[in-house]
């Protein structure tokens, strides 16, 4: 067996391990943070949970940071609170990124992990079966139920060789993009294996486990191996370690290679993680602002590389260059080596420990100039600024990049500045603060409700009919950033639906909340791929609140179809791709028999005017009863 095999049937509840079937797998431990924790709490209430039921559930506060109004801080003392009541650990605002301190403090080998964000797949990197899922499969997790999904295929990709100085694990994962897109690892778990694995370190590890999420891939697993017991040592936590690793005799459904010696420095362009290029490529664009941070380049390694190429040196005087801690330990460490002053001496801007710009939560460029940026996503809008342009790439190039006001390839930096590649000294234990960390308390408190905290929308079942006009009609690739967008304005918002519904869209048509407000009932046609991205479930919940029925796309990203699902929207695919391209804005769509037909066929057939279509719906008999019935909750409840 490989180590994904291994770790599914390890927490196997029911199913079995053939691509395309549904499985149930026990569930260990489970993440939430603020942006998406907030609904996961109000389910919670309404699921009448009196304790979690895991072997541990942690609830970050790592997205709505910036504190403009009262409503952030409403959101968090609720959080607070819910943690007391339902039995969760509480990391405080500041405190880190979930995923970074999650892998520090709880992760690990051998345990499962579901988290209700995308990026919850990088503590893949320490040999757990980690997967980013809708809060509502989170919920249900922290009330002991199997997470049920489609058992993927396993895709595994041999790495060979060692990184050349100026190439670093950012420019792995690019390479994967640059090669299969944003949907290549759809219906996939990514498992790296190889003699290649040797010279990659465990944080090494979560920067390519983290962006496989922008693969579309269901995880990514490596084996829990002497960088991952290095890894737990350095953070006191030797302990925790177990060797996982694959058979000799492991096979793959899918195989793939790269040769880590024949890597160069890529940078990903506006405005997808799938546009990669070479750095070199690129050389000469202006940039506004480099921010350095995120999930995607979290461990100290990233932040001291950039502090040794810019000791001594002043970025460019039209560069903004930001620098986003990933945890407090961390800032702990890179203040007792001396990298803080080195940033600070050369211009950075440091900021607390959190997600920040890679959320849009702050940091937003400048109109009409370019921000590269070592995040996971450059998705359209998703900085803050509505006409962005975000490259992403390793901290070398950042770092190079923001000395010299231009994107460059950070080899040609050094060449012309003859700067050697910097050989770092980082400490062999890590800096361990606990102090924001609250444990869960024996006895149970009470939930507190600021004004900001509405509660769960009370959707009804699928008519047996639907007649439904289609209201909006998108292309491939449309992200959840742009059906329920992040940043400033609309994070606070996300415990209050009917607030946030106001944002739907918004980034696609400005007036689709509006119309769709008025018009009830509706369809969304959508082409490739369409909610790729966060597992942010309010994309499914916001339209659905607005009267969205039903989603009809080329195909899906596997958290959103999920999540559709769980609130009773009905996700269908066009059998014939050719569909799409007639059918239009003002068009009714006429399904009949749905209770029937759905229980009994994966094909549907819709009538548009006087043309007959055929559609296809893939639910399980599972979740062909939670849309009928409206959604989990009412399902639930009923």
């Amino acid at each position: 067996m490989n180590v994904a095999q291994k770790l599914i049937a390890s927490h196997l509840v029911a199913g079995e391990l053939v691509p395309g079937s549904e499985i149930e797998v026990r569930i260990d431990q489970t993440l939430t943070q603020d942006a998406t924790g907030t609904m996961v709490m109000l389910e919670l209430e309404a699921m009448d949970l009196d304790r979690v039921r895991t072997e541990l559930s942690v609830q970050y506060v790592d997205h709505n940071l910036l504190q403009a109004d009262e409503r952030n801080a409403e959101d968090h003392a609720f959080l607070r609170s819910a943690c007391e009541r339902f039995g969760l650990w509480y990391s405080k605002p500041g405190n880190g990124v979930s995923h970074p301190t999650h892998m520090q403090r709880f992760g690990r080998p051998g345990a499962t992990l579901l988290g209700s964000d995308s990026h919850t797949c990088a503590a893949g990197s320490l040999g757990m079966l980690a997967i980013g899922a809708g809060g509502i499969d989170v919920a249900q997790a922290m009330a002991g139920e199997p997470f049920r999904f489609r058992m993927p295929e396993i895709w595994g990709v041999e790495l060979t060789g060692e990184l050349r100085p100026w190439v670093s694990a950012k420019d792995v994962i690019l390479e994967l993009l640059r090669r299969y897109g944003v949907s290549g690892g759809v219906g996939r778990i990514v498992e790296y294996h190889g003699p290649g694995l040797a010279s990659l370190t465990a944080m090494d590890r979560h920067v390519i486990a983290n962006m496989g999420a922008e693969l579309g891939a269901t995880t990514t697993v490596f084996p829990a191996d002497d960088a991952v017991l290095e890894f737990l040592r350095a953070e006191g936590r030797e302990d925790d370690f177990s060797e996982l690793v694959a058979d000799g005799d492991a096979t793959y459904d899918v195989a793939d290679r790269i040769d880590l010696a024949g890597l160069e420095p890529l940078v990903a362009t506006p405005s997808s993680p799938g546009n990669v290029v070479p750095a070199r490529e690129i050389a000469g664009t202006a940039i506004g602002q480099v921010v350095i941070g995120s999930s995607a380049n979290p461990g100290l390694r990233d932040f001291a590389i950039a502090g040794a190429m810019v000791r001594g040196r002043q970025t460019g005087s039209a560069v903004s260059f930001d620098v986003n801690p990933t945890s407090r330990s961390i800032l702990e460490d890179l203040t007792r080596m001396g990298v803080t002053l080195d940033l600070v001496r050369a211009g950075a801007r440091i900021h607390q420990a959190g997600c920040l710009g890679c959320i849009g939560m702050g940091q937003a460029p400048a109109g009409g100039t370019n921000s590269l940026r070592t995040v996971p996503r450059n998705f359209p809008g998703r900085s803050g600024s509505a006409d962005d342009a975000v490259y992403l790439c390793s901290p070398e190039t950042a770092a190079a990049s923001a000395l010299s006001g231009v994107i460059v390839d950070p080899r040609d930096w050094a060449r012309e500045h003859e700067v050697p590649y910097p050989e770092l000294e980082l400490p062999v234990r890590h800096s361990v603060n606990l102090a924001m960390l609250d444990p869960p308390p024996a006895e149970a408190g009470e939930l507190r409700k600021g004004p900001n905290i509405g509660t769960l929308p009370d959707f009804d079942g699928l008519p047996d009919r639907l007649e439904v006009p289609v209201a909006l009609k998108v292309g491939d690739n449309v992200s959840t950033d742009e059906i329920s967008p992040a940043g400033a304005a609309a994070l606070p918002y996300r415990s209050n639906i009917a607030k946030l519904s106001e944002f739907t869209f918004r980034p696609v048509d400005p007036d689709y909340a509006a119309r769709a407000r008025d018009t009830g009932d509706h369809a969304v046609v959508g082409g490739v791929n369409y909610g790729q991205g966060s597992s942010r479930e309010h994309a499914a919940i916001t339209p659905r609140y607005l009267g969205l029925r039903l989603v009809v796309a080329r195909s899906f990203a596997r958290i959103h179809w999920q999540n559709l699902a769980n609130f009773g929207v009905l996700a269908c695919e066009f059998a014939d791709d050719a569909d799409y391209d007639w059918i239009a804005v003002g068009d009714v769509i006429v399904l009949e028999r749905l209770r029937d037909v759905l229980r009994t066929s994966e094909m549907l057939e819709a009538r548009v005017g006087d043309r007959r279509i055929q559609l296809r719906h893939r639910l399980s008999s599972r979740q062909v009863d939670t849309v009928l019935a409206g959604g989990v909750i009412p399902l639930l409840r009923r």
